[in-house]
């Protein structure tokens, strides 16, 4: 067995294409895909050296260098911008992070496949809500006068309050509606490695005097540890990418202080603005930071334990 796959992996690399042409021929519109999509428009990226001018075209604009990443570290939004992204990130990160895995280890922890399929397909709906229907609601709910959450405030004898215009609530509200959002579709993930765990194993620690939180703890959390790390280091390594959509339909004048952040302001300066080389240099430096954190993330992770990206 092991000389005739040795012997497969030897054939040339034609030969292994016709034989396996279904599997190539599957995989092709994926690959076609990343390719337009992804690699074509990296040929853009020099927009971000050069004071690009649409009639001039890419080799016509005049070549500055860092002249714009420059710039950017010496603007008076550099540093707004990068505390309300980490901010924000490293806050959903914090918060977010372990609600999924701690969801999925409870739901595995209910007997009745009826009641566990109904509180799951439950927590998954918030996920299907689109992004300007979500902020919408939020934007009903936190209304200062007619808002659910202020009539509460208003029964309990409180003042009303205008949430969406305090500087310090709106990362709470981003991050807070994201947690609410995305916890049922995260623990999918863990779910299902859950459902790899022995039974046999689960059944000896029970007889074994083992109580529930002991079970989770010793054997379902351990069988959780891989997925846990391959998907931190992925959320490490876009830690400076905030979703656009969302900061900037809930943010306004009053909280633009801690809702800027560099989506939001590369949207601002390159589309709004018109200055592309500028916007591309931005972004490009948040491209090359969160590589870089993807590579320091991964390589603690493999230096730490055996799970790694790579």
């Amino acid at each position: 067995m092991t000389r005739s796959i040795s012997a497969a992996a030897k054939a040339p690399l034609g030969k292994r294409i016709l034989k396996n042409w279904q599997l190539y021929l599957f995989v092709l519109p994926a690959v076609a895909y990343f390719i337009i999509f992804k690699y074509v428009p990296l040929y853009g990226i020099q927009i971000a050296f050069r004071n690009y001018k649409a009639a001039d075209g890419f080799f016509g604009s005049e070549w500055v260098g860092l002249a714009h990443f420059i710039r950017f570290f010496r603007s008076y939004y550099f540093g707004t911008v990068i505390r309300n992204t980490l901010t924000i990130t490293g806050l959903s990160l914090l918060l977010g992070f372990p609600v999924p895995i701690l969801f999925a280890l409870l739901l595995n922890e209910i007997l009745h496949t009826k009641y566990q399929k109904l509180i799951q397909t439950i927590s998954l709906a918030p996920h299907f809500i689109s992004t300007v229907v979500m902020c919408g609601m939020l934007i009903i709910f936190l209304n200062p006068t007619t808002g659910l959450f202020n009539h509460i405030r208003s029964a309990l004898g409180l003042t009303s309050f205008n949430y969406l215009q305090s500087a310090s609530g709106f990362k709470w509200i981003y991050i807070l509606s994201g947690i609410w959002q995305e916890t049922g579709w995260s623990s999918i993930i863990y779910f299902a490695a859950l459902a790899g765990v022995d039974s046999a194993l689960l059944e000896a620690a029970r007889i074994d005097g083992a109580n529930k939180w002991q079970r989770i703890w010793h054997i379902n959390l351990p069988v959780l540890v891989p997925t846990i790390v391959i998907l931190l280091i992925m959320q490490c390594g876009s830690l400076l990418s905030v979703g656009f959509e969302k900061v900037y339909l809930l943010q306004n004048d009053t909280n633009l202080s801690a809702s800027e952040v560099i989506s939001t302001y590369v949207y601002k300066v390159g589309l709004i603005k018109s200055d592309f080389s500028f916007s591309t240099a931005v972004e490009m430096f948040n491209s090359v930071i969160n590589c870089i954190l993807l590579l320091l993330v991964n390589f603690i992770a493999g230096r730490l334990g055996e799970t790694s990206l790579w």
